[in-house]
C-alpha cells in the first residue's frame, strides 16, 4: 500500500500532486480523462467515484488529480487519501503497467525519436516536478500535436507559457521550424 509523503499543489490550482513514497506504477503512466476509461483500474475508478475528480494522472511514485470547481481542496482532499492509502504498491514489480489510451504514434518517424530525446531530457522532468506530463498525438510536417497529463491538462498557463516554452526548446534542440499545438 503506498504511502503518502506529502501532497503538493500544483501551478493549476484545480489540480494536487500526491507524492507517493512507493511506486503506483512502473514504466508508461497511466492517464484516465473521465471516469468511464478509469473502469478497468481500481484505483482511478476509487477516485472518480469520490465525485468531482474530472482526471487522474499516475506515474512512478506520484498521483495528481484534478478536480472541478465544485468542491475546495479542504473538503476534497481527506476523500482522496483513503483510496491511496489502500491502492497496491508496484514496488518490486517488474511488469511495466500497460499505458491508458497511448496514442499511435509512429515510433520509427526519425523526427519522433529525436522530439522523445529532448522531451525526455529536458521538459518532462519539469512537468512531472508539476505533477503532470504529455503524450505525443501526431505529427503532420513540421507540427506536432500534443495532449498534456495531468495537472498540465487543465491547467491555464500550460496552454500559454508552457506550450511556447516546449516549442521554443524544440525549435532550438531539433528544428527551428517545429509548431506544436495542443488536442
Amino acid at each position: 500500500m503506498p504511502k503518502i509523503a506529502e501532497i503538493e499543489y500544483t501551478p493549476n490550482p484545480n489540480a494536487v500532486k500526491f507524492q507517493l513514497k512507493e511506486p503506483v506504477t512502473v514504466g508508461f503512466p497511466k492517464a484516465f480523462r473521465d471516469a468511464e476509461m478509469a473502469e478497468h483500474d481500481e484505483l482511478a475508478r476509487a477516485l472518480f467515484a469520490i465525485g468531482h475528480v474530472v482526471s487522474v494522472f499516475m506515474q512512478d511514485k506520484f498521483i495528481t488529480v484534478t478536480k472541478d470547481d465544485g468542491i475546495g481542496w479542504t473538503e476534497l482532499l481527506p476523500k482522496l487519501a483513503p483510496p491511496i492509502r489502500q491502492a497496491p504498491s508496484s514496488a518490486g514489480s517488474t511488469q511495466a503497467a500497460p499505458p491508458c489510451d497511448r496514442p499511435e504514434v509512429d515510433e520509427s518517424d526519425p523526427l519522433i525519436q529525436q522530439i522523445r530525446k529532448v522531451l525526455a531530457a529536458s521538459i518532462l522532468p519539469a512537468l512531472a516536478a508539476d505533477g503532470g506530463g504529455l503524450d505525443i498525438v501526431g505529427r503532420h510536417d513540421k507540427q506536432v500535436m500534443i495532449r498534456y497529463l495531468g495537472a498540465c491538462g487543465s491547467c491555464p498557463s500550460g496552454l500559454t507559457g508552457t506550450l511556447m516554452a516546449i516549442e521554443g526548446i524544440l525549435r532550438k534542440e531539433v528544428d527551428p521550424e517545429i509548431v506544436v499545438i495542443t488536442v
